[in-house]
């Protein structure tokens, strides 16, 4: 699994994919900001357009930081533990609509047993919206387990004697699979450009359940609608549905606990969804992850959510089981896994070939953008998607700076590299990598430049740091062998 489509950092410039421009034809370039099918209908209301407008005036005007939040309409939407949540002192980032712990105030105690492992940061600019507890957390995970909300994830549910024909348009995976079988796939636009990137859960021959993340769920729904085939039916489930993460090496001995049902390896393998009974509510677990560890999504009806989080939590405390934000589950953990994310690494901008997500085989059925995506294979790619490591931070006046994302990647002489085609390379994502030791940034380079251990910069508050290519393509930095997912 490289990427998923379920990051929402809750940003106020996040990227998130194509549409269509008035003139019928499919755009080149990411116009996500103007495709008005991503808003949901609490965004469409009166006084969520006025709060807004009223809040963006400052930040249009203003020094805005990347992560810098929303203040106004909120909460707006809250997952069944959003009170547990608040007692364990989360910090909440907004992602449409919903509050989504970024770290929780009660790790401060891991601090200590973490303690120069944490990669701290001084400036204040880096550890605003940021805190050392992301770090610990990530730790914490890595040596036992980590209970993770993804309520904001969006639930669809694809139906009817057409359902095959329609996700098989859609998906450039193979959707023709067993029950129980989960898929990740990409889908593209007619150019051979990213426009989604999600998982599906086959649950039935003739019922798929997609999980997308939040702020694209309904630009998601509207393609899905906008290509449904006879026979085919949408719902959007993502009320009555609350998602659950658990995942670290001491998961499997947490869930086993919880139920009777046989969660071993051989009993459950990766790629596969099934029930499970958690304490006495019917939930449908699936075996994935994308964080690089051992463990399940636990998608269960909304009203029995907190019921679930309470039986797993008290489970897990004795395996070490913490409350692990979206800090980690979105920056650390996915980027030293190399896992790429919608909006920051998959854009209309580049292909399935340029991040390194080519399949062995391309299906032989037909689907969106499969015209596109036989040429980009049939090419070599003129840029690739790399994972770099900061060599040193130290700024010219001593202090250590960290890469946010965004900034521009530069040769040893100080020059922008450009592609083939014209794109500069720029930071698509940043972040800590604790379990690696380094700050990782990743970046599309230039073929010629996309070579493990070349040596590069990064401009940076206008300064030039020295970074070193880790990986030329998906290999992931930590656990490259995914031994510990596939345990």
């Amino acid at each position: 699994m490289v990427g998923r489509g379920q990051l929402d950092q809750g940003r106020p410039g996040l990227r998130a994919g194509g549409g269509r421009l008035m003139s019928g034809r499919v755009p080149t370039v990411d116009v996500h900001e103007a495709d008005a099918a991503r808003f949901y209908p609490h965004q469409r209301t009166a006084a969520h357009v006025r709060a807004r407008a009223r809040e963006g005036f400052n930040k249009m005007y203003g020094i805005v930081h990347p992560a810098e939040q929303w203040e106004s309409g909120r909460p707006v939407r809250v997952s069944p533990v959003y009170d547990r949540e608040r007692e364990l002192g989360a910090f909440f980032y907004e992602t449409v609509g919903w509050e989504r712990p970024f770290w929780y105030a009660s790790n401060a105690e891991l601090l200590k047993r973490y303690a120069g492992r944490l990669m701290e940061r001084t400036a204040e600019w880096e550890s605003r919206w940021w805190s050392p507890i992301i770090n610990a957390e990530h730790l914490a995970m890595r040596d036992a387990c980590g209970l993770v909300d993804l309520s904001a994830f969006a639930v669809l549910e694809i139906s009817g004697p057409g359902a095959l024909e329609a996700v098989q348009a859609l998906s450039v995976a193979q959707l023709n699979v067993a029950v129980g079988r989960v898929v990740y796939t990409s889908w593209l636009d007619e150019n051979g450009g990213f426009r989604a990137d999600l998982t599906v859960m086959r649950l039935a021959p003739d019922r798929f359940r997609v999980v997308t993340g939040g702020a694209t769920g309904m630009s998601d729904a509207k393609w899905i609608a906008d290509h449904l085939p006879p026979g085919a039916f949408l719902a959007d489930l993502t009320s009555a549905w609350t998602t659950i993460g658990l995942w670290g090496p001491r998961a499997r001995d947490v869930l086993a606990s919880v139920t009777a049902d046989d969660v071993s390896h051989a009993g459950f393998a990766f790629g596969t969804c099934r029930e499970i009974e958690i304490g006495g509510t019917v939930t449908l677990a699936s075996r994935i992850s994308y964080v690089g560890e051992l463990g399940w999504e636990l998608h269960v009806p909304i009203e029995q959510g907190a019921r679930v989080w309470d039986t797993v939590w008290e489970a897990g405390r004795p395996h070490g089981l913490v409350p692990v934000g979206i800090g980690v589950y979105g920056t650390t953990g996915r980027l030293e896994k190399g896992y790429r994310a919608f909006g920051f690494e998959l854009t209309p901008d580049y292909s399935l070939t340029e991040a390194g997500m080519t399949r062995p085989k391309v299906k032989e059925q037909a689907f969106i953008g499969k015209d596109a995506y036989l040429r980009q294979r049939a090419e070599d790619p003129c840029a690739v998607l790399c994972t770099l490591t900061v060599d040193s931070h130290e700024s010219s006046d001593g202090s250590l700076r960290y890469m946010l994302g965004g900034e521009p990647i530069l040769s040893l002489a100080g020059e922008r590299l450009v592609d083939a085609q014209g794109r500069p390379s720029y930071v698509t994502s940043a972040g800590s990598g604790p379990s690696v030791g380094k700050h990782l940034l990743m970046s599309y380079l230039p073929a010629s430049h996309a070579v493990q251990g070349a040596s590069l910069l990064v401009e940076y508050m206008g300064e030039a740091y020295p970074v070193t290519v880790a990986v030329a393509g998906a290999t992931p930095l930590f656990d490259p062998s995914n031994e510990r997912i596939r345990s």
